[in-house]
Order: structure tokens, then C-alpha cells, then sequence
């Protein structure tokens, strides 16, 4: 069950690094952020605008 959590947190942070590059932002940063942060740095990225 545990693997379960680690796979999806790695999708998802890998999701919002293409996301943030979509958003002209650095995916590396957003990838560690969302290591971190998990569902919070996607809504976060989700309100940043793009630059």
C-alpha cells in the first residue's frame, strides 16, 4: 500500500513540473517543490500565471 503513495506523489510531482514549464517556470524547482508539497504546489502552480 505504501508503494501506492509513492508512486502517485512522484507522478504528480512529475505532472507539475510539465505543467510549470507549460507556465515558462522552472520544472526543476517545481518537481523538489512538489516532492514537498504534494497536491498544495499544484494548486499553487495552478493560480501563478504564466510568465
Amino acid at each position: 500500500m505504501d508503494n501506492q503513495y509513492v508512486v502517485g506523489w512522484g507522478t504528480l510531482a512529475l505532472i507539475n513540473a510539465g505543467l510549470a514549464q507549460g507556465k515558462n517556470r522552472a520544472g526543476l524547482h517545481w518537481f523538489l517543490l512538489s516532492l514537498a508539497l504534494g497536491p498544495i504546489a499544484t494548486f499553487i502552480l495552478l493560480l501563478v500565471e504564466k510568465r
